[in-house]
């Protein structure tokens, strides 16, 4: 994806809210072994292009007074309550230097489950981004996380999803929960059955009969 910018030489708050009300974003770009450069971007591509979740985690090249570079979007500032971007920040990258990247996550066959189609289970999804590490070049836009064989009440773990080449997650916890299947009324879809046969057998056996009197 691509970002056209141009230079911006007025600096302060002053600057920046006359820079809003021409339609332009007031931004930074920094990294590598570049000095940072302040720029300015059109608000309504801009808008646009941060309703795409490939923006998010993707490596943009981006246009500075026609010159191209690559970089991350690193932080986006809203205003308070209007769909208005106020400040946006980039990041260089180098092809050669790892990142430090949050990748979104990608459900797939949840409806054609175990969990959902044999236990009518409820599928929640703990996480839906990881942190990853990786070389630009290597980069995924998402990562894919089959539900085709999740069952109720065995969570699915991040250390059951392969991860793509050259990518290496990086969670503050060692192998977090990523998706969990619990059946309607919290019960185990195992326990259910179980459940269901005690009473039955319960009055199937007979009586006790009352011991004799001596």
């Amino acid at each position: 994806m691509k970002v056209v910018a141009t230079t911006r030489s007025a600096q302060g708050s002053g600057a920046s809210r006359r820079l809003r009300r021409t339609g332009k974003v007031p931004g930074i770009v920094y990294g590598g072994t570049a000095t940072p450069t302040t720029i300015e971007i059109d608000h309504n591509p801009l808008y646009h292009s941060l309703r795409v979740e490939a923006f998010h985690a993707s490596i943009l090249e981006m246009e500075i007074d026609g010159k191209s570079e690559q970089v991350l979007l690193r932080d986006v500032q809203w205003h308070a309550y209007k769909p208005q971007v106020m400040h946006i920040d980039f990041q260089r990258v180098a092809a050669d230097q790892k990142i430090h990247m949050k990748v979104p996550l990608h459900f797939m066959n949840q409806e054609s489950s175990p969990a959902v189609k044999v236990s009518a289970a409820i599928v929640s999804h703990v996480l839906t981004e990881i942190d990853v590490t990786c070389l630009p070049g290597n980069l995924p836009e998402f990562i894919s996380v089959d539900l085709a064989n999740l069952t109720a009440g065995h969570p699915l773990h991040l250390s059951d999803v392969t991860m793509p080449e050259g990518v290496t997650a990086v969670q503050a916890k060692e192998n977090p929960v990523l998706v969990v299947a619990t059946v309607k009324g919290g019960g185990d879809a195992a326990e259910e059955p179980a459940a269901a046969a005690a009473p039955a057998a319960a009055k199937a056996a007979p009586a006790a009969k009352p011991a004799a009197k001596k």
